[in-house]
């Protein structure tokens, strides 16, 4: 990518979009397009073709998206499902519409079949039934992943689709009631911390496997291919190491010095049982993840909103 490229990123106010921007600036590229909601509402699709046709980004990153937990994603699933699909059609269809030759989508891990092997590799995908909590996201994100090589099929396009495994990091939302395991169980042994309780409750069994990925190092990963000009297939984003739910809550008790005791609140789903991405066709390309996870939860705790 020349330095003086204009550049898209849509979502650029969220966790992931945010990342973007930072690791763009820090690469040196001047001509970086940030547009809030109040600037583009990406659900309207002639203010979306409107505002491409006018900047002629030459380059794109699909980092918008609704997005939230396993309680989210099973009550608003009709929201889910809407929302994303008109926000990548919107994108995806506007983009080409406007000429711009290169585009990035960003999926979810959760396309993958619930009972899929592991570790995950791109090709498992649609090849068995999803999670039923989060299905109506992962449709949509299946559907973006189809559009981008629906589009390359038939104009020429090299639109790419990545998939990240479980992202946190700065930005990130810590709604009790809407975010992801990672920053509730911060938040959540936080406040157990101040109120000097003596245990903190973590939803499920604590058995399930997970994967984590530091969104400023999932940004590096998707500036490092398209700076390398990647023009492949679904390629899978990620650490390539998973710990249990105990094993992630330890690690935040840890990091937030609570000196309490975990209790497992095993009413509440589980999700997928295990969940690790085959990273093994980034790492041939040659990124690796840089974060660790203690380190990665240290950064992240020492700025979180809910601290000042």
């Amino acid at each position: 990518m020349a330095k003086d490229a204009t550049i898209l990123v849509a979502g650029a106010r969220g966790m992931v979009g945010s990342a973007l921007v930072r690791r763009l600036q820090a690469g040196g590229y001047t001509q970086v397009l940030a547009p809030g909601r109040t600037e583009l509402d990406l659900m309207d699709t002639v203010a979306v073709q409107a505002y491409l046709a006018q900047h002629r980004p030459a380059y794109i990153f699909i980092a918008a998206a609704k997005v939230g937990g396993i309680h989210a994603n099973n009550t608003y699933r009709a929201e889910f499902l809407h929302t994303n699909l008109t926000i990548q059609n919107n994108l995806i269809h506007g983009a080409h519409l406007a000429g711009v030759q290169r585009l990035m989508f960003l999926g979810s891990s959760c396309i993958y079949p619930k009972l899929a092997p592991q570790p995950i590799k791109e090709e498992y995908l649609l090849t068995g039934p999803l999670e039923p909590t989060n299905e109506p996201y992962a449709i949509a994100k299946i559907a973006g992943i189809k559009m981008c090589e629906a589009y390359n099929a038939q104009y020429g396009r090299q639109y790419i689709s990545v998939m990240p495994t479980n992202l946190y990091g700065p930005n990130d939302n810590y709604d009790l009631n809407n975010s992801h395991v990672l920053p509730a169980l911060i938040r959540k042994a936080h406040e157990a911390k101040l109120r000097g309780d003596a245990q903190y409750v973590v939803w499920g069994s604590g058995t399930p496997r997970r994967e984590f990925l530091y969104v400023d190092d999932l940004a590096d990963a998707c500036v490092f291919l398209m700076e390398r000009g990647y023009d492949g297939p679904l390629l899978n984003i990620g650490t390539g190491e998973d710990v249990t739910i105990r094993e992630l809550a330890e690690t935040v008790m840890n990091v937030v010095g609570f000196q309490g005791e975990i209790v497992f609140d095993a009413s509440k789903p589980d999700g997928t049982p295990r969940k690790l991405l085959d990273v093994s066709s980034l790492t041939n390309l040659g990124w690796v993840a840089s974060t660790s996870l203690a380190s990665g939860i240290q950064r992240t705790y020492e700025i979180a909103p809910f601290r000042t």
